[in-house]
């Protein structure tokens, strides 16, 4: 009887080991289930977008002021490129006034083709002593390498009836008030053909220059680019020293250049849009490998930690890929007229990061640009670092 009476008590103290107040002093707690988070959909990754961030010039009138499709008034033109000098001073490009009600979208002698903004979005400064000289500025770029900081801007020259501009590229001082060298095609765009992309053009033959980037030396790298297909490098003077690239789908060939990157190693990443790849190649210009499938990458932004970010303008996304070419994110999400959502795309163009992280993107159909800050407690995986610098 004494044995069953031990094997009892053993077995109520089991149960009673189960019951609350009745933990042993070395019995740990149960862990508590995990919050659930609810709803949600991740359309601008780990940011949050300020809403009205991008907000009309104090010229705009009319019901083009707030709206993109309008029959009043002048509103913004295409913002084709941004660059962030600090988080409170963003230079933008943007294709002029335009004004919908008007029979060729132009707004006539046009204004606003550079701009800067400040961490708010709000309008500072006009490069309006510039205005004769642009038409269709395509996309912004600050010198990482230049103590000054210099500006640049590939211009793509003349059409919607202003045939006069010159393809060309530009150095301006950082704060805009003067130019410091000027790549410039000798010929207008108006005098150009088609054909020329099966010529063997000249250093500043450009047939529609689109993007640029620069390597620890001085050299500067020109995508040349909606009628050309071909890599320029030149010095820090403008000094044409070599190029490579042709016209094409095969290995390095391309079909619209916009976009281009150069990691720590100094290969060198081309958007090759209209062929939906992107290509790798040495620094000399070596073909090294594809990358297939990538839908209308429109430009390509390398990070501090080496991620290949690609900008969808079809799918209005921005996808993040390693070095050797994996895919493993993407956020970003059409964004309709300026009636949509807070952070919404619409034919995305550039991006840049600003020193404190905020990213900056501009949406080329939309006529508008927007801001993203991290997100408080954001996973730091579905953030873009600040731009890669090299080193000299």
């Amino acid at each position: 009887m004494a044995v069953k009476r031990l094997a009892m008590g053993v077995i109520v103290a089991a149960g009673l080991a189960g019951l609350p107040g009745c933990v042993g002093e070395n019995q740990a707690s149960a862990p508590a289930a995990a919050a659930i988070k609810k709803g949600g959909d991740e359309r601008n990754g780990g940011y949050l977008a300020p809403a009205n961030w991008w907000k009309p010039a104090p010229e705009h009138t009319g019901q083009c002021a707030t709206q993109v499709v309008c029959n009043d008034g002048w509103s913004w033109g295409e913002v084709s490129g941004l660059v962030a000098d600090s988080p409170n001073r963003i230079i933008v490009a943007v294709w002029g006034d335009r004004g919908y009600g008007s029979e060729d979208g132009g707004r006539p002698n046009s204004t606003n083709y550079m701009v800067e903004v400040d961490g708010e979005g709000n309008l500072i400064k006009r490069w309006a002593q510039y205005d004769t000289m642009m038409n269709t500025p395509h996309q912004v770029y600050i010198n990482p390498y230049d103590p000054e900081r210099h500006i640049w801007l590939v211009e793509r020259g003349g059409n919607n009836g202003r045939y006069d501009i010159h393809e060309q590229i530009f150095e301006f001082t950082n704060d805009g008030g003067r130019i410091v060298n000027r790549l410039i095609d000798p010929k207008v765009v108006g005098s150009q053909s088609e054909d020329r992309q099966v010529t063997k053009p000249g250093p500043f033959d450009y047939g529609q220059a689109s993007v640029m980037t620069f390597l620890p030396n001085g050299d500067m790298l020109v995508g040349d680019g909606y009628w050309n297909g071909r890599i320029i490098r030149y010095n820090a003077k403008g000094e044409y020293i070599s190029e490579f690239g042709s016209v094409g789908n095969g290995p390095g060939q391309f079909d619209l250049i916009h976009g281009i990157a150069v990691d720590r190693e100094h290969r060198i990443y081309v958007a090759d849009r209209q062929n939906n790849r992107v290509q790798v190649f040495t620094e000399t210009g070596e073909f090294i490998e594809e990358w297939p499938d990538i839908t209308n990458p429109a430009g390509i932004y390398m990070d501090e930690n080496e991620n290949v970010w690609v900008v969808s303008a079809t799918l209005n996304r921005l996808s993040k890929y390693n070095k050797n070419g994996e895919y493993l994110y993407s956020f970003g999400a059409y964004g309709g007229t300026r009636g949509g959502f807070a952070g919404g795309l619409s034919r995305p163009h550039q991006i840049t990061v600003d020193s404190d992280g905020n990213l900056y993107v501009a949406s080329w159909d939309g006529g508008w640009a927007n801001k993203f800050t991290p997100a408080p407690g954001h996973d730091p995986n579905k953030v873009i670092g600040k731009e890669l610098v090299l080193q000299k």
